[in-house]
């Protein structure tokens, strides 16, 4: 059974410098990594996390995102949250002034970045941090501000419950994807019911056992997918017969087969809304 030890937790600094409190709409910051973890924090600005390479896990209280490449996570003013780095990540960020996107997403949820989006924020990066308003990055913010409007929503999501006993089995769920276990099994060891966590499941997630042990296979297969794993390692690595099976679902799943999910253009099946109509 695959069992994943803690990441290190990264020595980081204080979030209260400059790309927080300058009076500009739109901020930006690049950071390298070569692995670990923050610890939990929160920002007084709305926040965009994206990789320009590598992959990231977001986790919050109410659930967790992988963020693979051409995907980044949108984190409201005020959230608690934790970044897990799974292996080497360039991570490249975008702080919004709450006042400046008040019609965005209220909530965590994983986007896909665009190759406008992407440029726009490599070349706000190119800018001092305290940017000329009227000059040239003045222009690069007011334009991200217009594109943010734009983004699609993906599918995937996995929300963790506030109940102790089910939080403490879903985060074993996390660290066990290749888990085959019924839901039986885990009652026991959890001293209650199937059929009392079963209801939990429901009230907490809004998602059957199996499909919310589904989703977690799936932010885990994003996450190695998007290191450039091959499928049929992947599908190994979650516990699934053969590579065809893993594919099946994942197609069923995300309207797209596993090779497909990272093109240009897979979100017009697997998109789950539009950004501008929060």
């Amino acid at each position: 059974m695959n069992r994943t030890s803690p990441p290190l937790e990264l020595n980081v600094t204080a979030h209260d410098d400059l790309q927080q409190t300058l009076p500009h709409p739109v901020t930006a910051k690049s950071r390298d990594y070569s692995g670990g973890a923050t610890p939990t924090h929160r920002h007084p600005r709305a926040q965009l996390l994206y990789a320009g390479s590598g992959v990231m896990r977001v986790e919050t209280a109410e659930g967790c995102w992988v963020v693979p490449p051409l995907r980044g996570v949108w984190i409201p003013a005020q959230t608690d949250h934790r970044v897990v780095m799974l292996g080497e990540v360039a991570m490249r960020t975008l702080y919004i002034r709450p006042d400046a996107a008040p019609d965005l997403p209220q909530s965590c949820c994983l986007l896909e970045v665009r190759p406008l989006l992407r440029e726009l924020i490599f070349a706000l990066l190119e800018e001092p941090v305290d940017y000329d308003l009227a000059g040239r990055g003045g222009l690069i913010a007011a334009l991200v501000l217009k594109e943010l409007r734009f983004l699609r929503l993906a599918a995937v999501h996995l929300p963790l419950p506030a109940e102790p006993r089910l939080y403490k089995l879903c985060r074993r769920l996390i660290e066990q994807t290749d888990a085959t276990d019924t839901l039986e099994t885990w009652a026991e060891r959890s001293a209650t019911s199937s059929r009392t966590l079963a209801r939990l499941f429901r009230r907490e997630t809004g998602m059957s056992f199996s499909h919310w042990r589904q989703q977690a296979r799936l932010v885990e297969a994003l996450g190695r997918l998007g290191k450039g794993e091959a499928v049929g390692a992947v599908a190994e690595h979650l516990g699934y017969r053969s590579p065809s099976a893993f594919t099946a679902m994942f197609k069923r799943a995300l309207g797209c087969e596993p090779r497909r999910y990272f093109e240009h253009g897979a979100m017009v099946e697997v998109g789950a809304g539009m950004a501008g109509g929060y």
